[in-house]
């Protein structure tokens, strides 16, 4: 398993390391990205209403703590082909800190640049971000300290 913690905050994630194959959306393959992700425009066709992300983001914010403080996150983006409103794709990520929601969007769309340029596979950049996004982050951006 990938486990990831943040002790402070109160929460912790893990994926058995092939679960991130059941949180990808099914119509996004290595042939099609040309169609969709590398469109412009395409994830505002599958992304969910916020009516839909809302009731979620109720459900998962931790206890006594700021709805306003997360993201409702894709593990595996839509960008790089996440599934869109698969339950176990969706988590609450803290905004602020080196780690949190701003910094894996810059990864998000870093990856999805390199699997639109051919440089890197679909499959890849899903793996990466799907088991262990920050060591992803810290292999192709910068080094993060996520303590």
């Amino acid at each position: 398993d990938v486990c990831s913690s943040d002790l402070a905050l109160g929460y912790c994630w893990c994926l058995v390391n092939s679960a991130y194959s059941q949180v990808i959306n099914p119509a996004v393959t290595q042939k099609n990205i040309a169609e969709t992700i590398c469109k412009p425009g395409w994830t505002k066709t599958v992304r969910p209403s916020t009516s839909y992300t809302n009731r979620i983001k109720q459900d998962l914010v931790p206890e006594g703590d700021d709805i306003s403080n997360y993201e409702l996150d894709h593990l595996i983006s839509i960008e790089l082909g996440g599934h869109p409103r698969d339950l176990d794709n969706l988590w609450m990520q803290p905004w602020e800190g080196q780690c949190g929601a701003r910094t894996k969007d810059v990864l998000e769309t870093h990856l999805k640049r390199q699997v639109c340029l051919g440089n890197i596979t679909l499959r890849q950049a899903q793996k990466e971000i799907g088991t262990d996004w920050v060591a992803s982050y810290n292999k192709r951006i910068k080094p993060l300290q996520c303590d």
